[in-house]
């Protein structure tokens, strides 16, 4: 009974992925171009398409967001596929801002990224797509060295120490 209960389970872990949805891989995109993200030791290379120069694109930590700049913008779709490492947020509640003002979007995702597609006007220079998590964060051993100094200076001020006496 519970060898063939795992073979039932084994086997629809094996056979049900192959009829989920599976990612785009760009086919949203006919003509994708390319733009290379470096942040301090990662590389991510960013496929995208738009009636617009890409002139830059940055990451903001404080407002976990990704900051696109643009020049001659003519009214066109923009299609952007980002890797959940470098931006990511529950349940694909992102806020996309267009100049400023927050627009409609559409979202693919699989396990490795998520493809934003979204309306661009003429003469938009600014776009920021808004998640809960960006790259850098707050690296863990910081917050590990922080915290063992922390202990250790609360150690050494309850212990008796003459040095620390007045």
């Amino acid at each position: 009974m519970q060898l063939g209960f795992l073979l039932i389970i084994s086997l629809f872990i094996t056979i049900i992925p192959v009829f989920g949805e599976s990612h785009p891989d760009y086919s949203a995109m006919d003509n994708p171009s390319e733009y290379i993200l470096k942040i301090e030791e990662h590389t991510f290379s960013i496929p995208y398409e738009v009636d617009a120069k890409v002139i830059a694109i940055a990451v903001d930590p404080e407002l976990t967001s990704l900051l696109i700049g643009l020049e001659n913008t003519f009214d066109s779709v923009f299609t952007i596929d980002l890797s959940h490492e470098l931006i990511s947020a529950p349940n694909n509640e992102f806020a996309i801002l267009v100049n400023g003002l927050e627009v409609d979007y559409d979202i693919v995702s699989d396990s490795d990224s998520s493809t934003f597609t979204f309306f661009v006007p003429a003469f938009t220079e600014e776009v920021e797509i808004i998640g809960t998590h960006v790259i850098p964060e707050f690296p863990i051993g910081i917050m590990a060295g922080l915290s063992i100094l922390i202990v250790s200076v609360i150690m050494v001020s309850k212990a008796k120490i003459a040095i620390f006496r007045w």
